[in-house]
Parts: C-alpha cells; sequence; structure tokens
C-alpha cells in the first residue's frame, strides 16, 4: 500500500516568533507622529469617491460608526501609519466624518454610542442591585446572631468526637 503524502500549506508553530525585530511595520516608528497629520492623512484618504461609496455601502449593512471608524484606525495601527495613542486620539474625527458621508447620502446609521449608554446603564444597574441584596442578606444575618445572642444563657458545651467533656 502506497500512503499519499498528506501537504500542509499553513506556517510553522512558533513562525511568527522568529522574524527579525523591526521587520514588521508596528516595529517601527510610525509614519505620522501627532493627531493633527494623522487627521490630514485620514480626511485625505476617506473623502476619495471610492473610500466614500464603500463607506456608504458598510453603513448599509448596519455596521455602528464607532466599529467602522476603529476597523479603520487599528489598521492603520497595524501598517504602521502612527501609534496606538494617535489612533485614539483621531478616533472622534474619524466617527464625525463617517457620520458626515452618511448624513450627506442619506443612509440611515447607527452610531454605537447608544450601545455604550445602554450598556453601562445596565451594568450600574445590576451592580446596584447586587450591592442592595448584599445589605439586605447582612442585616438579616446581624438581626439573626442579635437574637440567638439573646437567647443564650450559657456557653454551648463544646461537641464532636474530640472534644473534652465537662
Amino acid at each position: 500500500m502506497e500512503q499519499d503524502e498528506i501537504t500542509i500549506d499553513a506556517p510553522i508553530a512558533g513562525m511568527s516568533l522568529t522574524s527579525e525585530i523591526g521587520s514588521r511595520p508596528w516595529q517601527k516608528p510610525s509614519q505620522y507622529n501627532t493627531v493633527d497629520e494623522a487627521v490630514e492623512y485620514y480626511l485625505d484618504r476617506l473623502s476619495s469617491d471610492s473610500a466614500m461609496s464603500q463607506i456608504v455601502d458598510i453603513l448599509e449593512t448596519d455596521v455602528t460608526v464607532t466599529k467602522l471608524a476603529n476597523i479603520i484606525q487599528l489598521g492603520s495601527v497595524m501598517e504602521g501609519v502612527h501609534s496606538i495613542d494617535v489612533g485614539v486620539l483621531v478616533a472622534p474625527v474619524i466617527i464625525e466624518f463617517i457620520q458626515l458621508i452618511g448624513d450627506k447620502n442619506n443612509v440611515d446609521y447607527k452610531t454605537g454610542l447608544d450601545e455604550l449608554d445602554d450598556a453601562s446603564t445596565k451594568a450600574l444597574e445590576r451592580k446596584a442591585i447586587r450591592e442592595f441584596k448584599q445589605e439586605m442578606n447582612q442585616e438579616d444575618n446581624t438581626e439573626e446572631q442579635e437574637g440567638s445572642m439573646l437567647n443564650e444563657n450559657v456557653l454551648d458545651e463544646p461537641s464532636g468526637l474530640m472534644s473534652r467533656r465537662v
């Protein structure tokens, strides 16, 4: 019997750890180091006709504006265009520009900011309810302890297999 060789066209495990230091785009100094330079880069890049049509198509598929802006700026970080901190500072500008494109093309888009508010509000509500329940349980436990202390006339005698008898 002859066995066919199975060839797998995939990287070897750990291969990503063997590249030269500085050979990846994110390991090199970025192209744009200030927020102003990054804003100019994004405004030029996103104001082209092809980029605008792609943004409109994406917004029509119910992708939120905040997610799209984060994808755009994180992609630029991975390409070495700017650092992550500049990307975080530029994100609100990208969001506003995407909303402007959506408004200009009469697209009904979702900002994604409402979801953040709802999620944080729900988390705060759950936390408050949890704390209230804990306080109520503690009050019940203290009342039970006070009642049991009043009913105790004498110290409990030790009981168990190894306890001393009095």
